[in-house]
């Protein structure tokens, strides 16, 4: 093998014997050792363990035995999801050195549907970021430009899949570091309905708004991991009871008098030209589909963003008031006199980044005595008003359509200003906050200094609502080839 297979090809291909698991975890293993000192995706591998997890998927199958729906997929791990092997570090120094003693329910159910995992992607320290810059271990790149970030903060994962090096991965989004990376990166990322993928394992960032989501090269694809890692899961009492469908019965059949909503708010001149110009070529492939356009009025848009940096620094400050020095993590040393306190000031100051001090500082402030009706309290009643803002959307529309970010990829250190980088989650924050599902696809190029960027389209339905979401993606996939184009790796650097 020399070109990379696809999450339903190596199924297939693995299944019908026509190349082993381990072949094919081997051909992974090799881009990973060509290409990642470049790209900087993975902090760790494990080649010893997925070779012999892929050993054991080809005994299965040639004793006839069902390996699972993903067999011989090997899958890469955001670093800010537990495995009981490993370590798992959130891209940070506090727990450069931390093993859990268990795996998150999301990587056990991956697992047990044959997927082998390959290693751990880098991530913004503890999930906080939008370009994968802010993490401990160094910064991961893009593999269409080197120069330039992958997006954040699950930007190791979608750059590992955009370049080949494994077939899908699971990245985590609180605010958009699903969709944005994948936007970024040109290939496909899944943000769940909050409660559709158990929590359990995850590290928590903002509680309210977390969730585990799959990348992959293609819908069907992504369809597919979702169907695997969803479900209700005793260990998270927010996962839903909900019966996760079947996203794949009824993916290729078009939707029938499908409404799409465009917001207005969505087509700002503040945008990369090309990122519109991506949306309007979107608007005339439903259009020649079939579909009814529409345009909607979301005038919260604008709101998003101060209500996300105030509910999810809040919980941030909250979720990691645990990482003390005390119980595990870095632990500082102590000169003598120093006492309880100096231990915590001083674990938490060598042990955390500059992002993440600067949130826990914010929470802090916004749930202090005198600002929190000011602050928190009126940020949950705007959460309220853009959830019925957007489900009064729903109510008219099927599906709505927009850029997954502003612009294409842009350069590493371009964005030093902290409010600058915030605004790349214009449009995928309110999602999070609202507990909708969505999904960014690829559905364009812009050209950038002599360079060519993918741009994705960004696809979002009413909570729960992943089977339309699927096929509203896959009607456009179908009538593009945007999703089969890959990176020259190289360039830039």
């Amino acid at each position: 093998m020399h070109e990379p297979l696809g999450v339903l090809d190596t199924v297939e291909s693995v299944a019908n014997r026509r190349v082993s698991a381990v072949e094919v975890t081997g051909e992974c293993l090799r881009r990973i050792e060509a290409h990642d000192r470049t790209l900087s995706c993975f902090r760790e591998t494990y080649p010893d363990r997925v070779v012999d997890a892929a050993r054991r998927i080809d005994r299965l199958i040639a004793s006839g035995e069902d390996p699972g729906p993903l067999a011989g997929v090997a899958c890469a791990i955001k670093d800010n999801i537990v495995t009981d092997f490993g370590r798992t570090t959130c891209g940070s120094r506090f727990l450069a050195d931390f093993r859990s003693p268990f795996s998150a329910t999301a990587v056990r159910r991956l697992t047990a549907a044959g997927a082998l995992i390959i290693g751990k992607t880098n991530c913004d320290e503890f999930a906080m970021g939008s370009s994968t810059e802010h993490c401990a271990f160094g910064c991961t790149r893009n593999p269409w430009d080197l120069d330039r970030v992958p997006g954040g903060s699950s930007g190791g994962s979608a750059a590992a899949v955009a370049a080949g090096l494994c077939p899908a991965a699971l990245g985590s989004e609180t605010g958009g570091s699903i969709r944005q990376p994948a936007a970024l990166c040109g290939t496909v990322g899944v943000k769940p309905s909050y409660g559709r993928v158990s929590r359990f394992g995850l590290v928590a960032f903002g509680s309210s708004l977390d969730q585990i989501g799959p990348f992959a090269g293609c819908v069907r694809s992504t369809a597919l991991l979702l169907r695997v890692i969803a479900g209700a899961d005793a260990r998270d009492s927010t996962s839903t009871p909900l019966e996760v469908p079947d996203y794949l019965a009824a993916i290729d059949e078009p939707i029938p008098d499908l409404r799409i909503g465009v917001p207005r708010q969505y087509l700002s001149d503040e945008n990369h030209p090309a990122v519109n110009e991506a949306v309007r070529r979107a608007i005339e492939v439903f259009t020649g589909l079939g579909a009814e356009v529409l345009e909607i009025d979301l005038p919260l848009t604008a709101y998003g963003i101060a209500t996300y940096y105030i509910i999810a620094t809040a919980e941030a400050s909250s979720n990691l008031a645990r990482f003390d020095g005390v119980r595990y993590g870095r632990r500082a040393s102590l000169a003598e006199g120093e006492g309880l306190y100096d231990l915590y000031a001083r674990s938490r100051s060598e042990g955390f980044g500059a992002e993440v001090k600067r949130r826990i500082m914010l929470g802090t402030y916004v749930l202090s005595a005198g600002y929190y009706d000011a602050y928190y309290n009126r940020a949950l009643k705007v959460r309220r008003l853009i959830k019925q803002e957007l489900d009064a959307a729903f109510a008219r529309c099927h599906a709505l359509i927009g850029p997954t970010a502003p612009t294409p990829a842009f350069a590493i250190g371009e964005k030093a200003d902290p409010l600058s980088m915030y605004l790349c989650d214009l449009y995928t924050i309110n999602a999070n906050i609202a507990g909708i599902c969505g999904i960014s696809i690829p559905a364009g190029f812009a050209q950038v200094d002599g360079r060519t960027l993918p741009v994705g389209l960004q696809i979002q339905c009413k909570a729960f609502d992943e089977a339309t979401m699927f096929r509203v993606a896959r009607m456009f996939e179908k009538s593009t080839d945007y999703h089969t184009k890959r990176p020259e790796m190289g360039k830039g650097g």
